[in-house]
């Protein structure tokens, strides 16, 4: 196991990105993990971004430059209640045949096109299992294959069957593997042969699940946590990568559950990671104002995963709240922090 620098390297040396132009959003990214979504469209060389902000989102395009050309506000289904309910997450999810975006909240799930323009699927969340101290809301939003998964308060995993156009999406199955409420959910399109595990589940607790998907989705494993939440995870290569509250970033063979890679990556909890699976980077951004980038490589003769340090970013005086590669190369990332009112964009240099 490696352990890196938990504040980062004291001599930046030669800077991989620079900062660009950024985009201005008309309010204030929400203070919650994983507060930013990216879309890239290269057939319109145009970039998607979606950011919470209390009972709303923003999904807003800019061109490569960073010029905002078109937003929207998006709002929680209305329903009974007196409080405003407020929204967890919004995130594209990249199927075989369509583009959806979803939107997660303490009252249901939202399905819209693409470009947010029309809500073709609405999702109530019961609270017929919920004690009355505890939230109801849904969290963890990923595509897999044909299928949506999004993650709730009681820990199951909903999975939607989408079909290749139109409204009629069903609730096909709910996964069991978790006893508290599921913070993200991350897949990998290329490992779902060979008994391979091609999504994982994370929680509260800190544990892991890895499944396999199909028809009827398969749990091949559990990992288990140590204390500390578990508020990010991405999958590359059958290896988990997992970010916790005490600022490690763990890797993970994800079938055998085995603890390949262990590092001391920030001073504070972990709020976002992302990976770039052209490159095998790996983003990790944290409350101690800095965001990582890392180099993930296989050993060839010992299988085992190596683990390069490449970048360091630091958003000063930000409590940053979500950070996401802009493209599958990792040639550019986008950062978004409580209290800022813009989103910061980086690109190699």
């Amino acid at each position: 196991m490696v352990a890196a620098d938990s504040e980062g390297p004291k001599d930046l040396g030669i800077r991989m990105f620079r900062r660009e132009r950024s985009i201005p959003l008309q309010g204030s990214a929400a203070p919650l993990c994983n507060n930013l979504s990216v879309l890239q469209v290269p057939a319109r060389n145009l970039t998607h971004f979606g950011v919470v902000h209390g009972p709303s989102a923003q999904v807003l395009s800019a061109a490569p430059e960073g010029v905002p050309l078109a937003q929207r506000q998006l709002h929680v289904k209305e329903g009974a209640g007196v409080s405003t309910p407020l929204i967890t997450q919004v995130h594209w999810c990249v199927l075989p045949f369509r583009v959806l975006l979803v939107l997660t909240s303490h009252r249901g799930i939202q399905m819209y096109e693409s470009d947010g323009s029309i809500m073709v699927y609405w999702h109530a969340l019961g609270s017929g299992d919920a004690s009355a101290v505890q939230a109801v809301f849904a969290r963890g939003i990923a595509a897999c294959g044909h299928f949506i998964c999004v993650g709730t308060w009681s820990g199951q995993v909903l999975v939607f069957d989408i079909p290749a156009k139109g409204p009629n999406i069903v609730l096909s199955e709910e996964l069991p593997g978790h006893q508290m409420p599921i913070t993200d959910i991350a897949t990998d399109p290329t490992q779902g042969q060979d008994s391979m595990a091609d999504m994982v589940t994370a929680d509260d607790s800190g544990s892991l699940c890895a499944w396999r998907s199909g028809p009827e989705f398969t749990l091949l494993n559990r990992i288990p946590g140590f204390g500390a939440p578990c508020s990010s995870v991405q999958l590359w290569q059958g290896i988990v990568a997992a970010g916790y509250g005490n600022g490690q970033v763990h890797l993970y063979e994800a079938t055998t559950g085995i603890l390949q890679v262990q590092i001391s990556a920030h001073a504070r909890a972990v709020c976002a990671l992302d990976l770039a699976p052209e490159a095998g980077k790996l983003l990790s951004a944290a409350e101690d104002t800095f965001v990582h980038i890392w180099k993930l490589s296989k050993n060839q003769e010992s299988g085992s995963v190596e683990v390069e340090h490449c970048h360091v970013e630091c958003v000063s005086d930000t409590q940053v709240c979500g950070a996401r590669f802009c493209d599958p190369s990792g040639s550019s990332f986008a950062v978004t922090g409580y209290d800022l009112t813009e989103i910061l964009r980086f690109s190699s240099m």
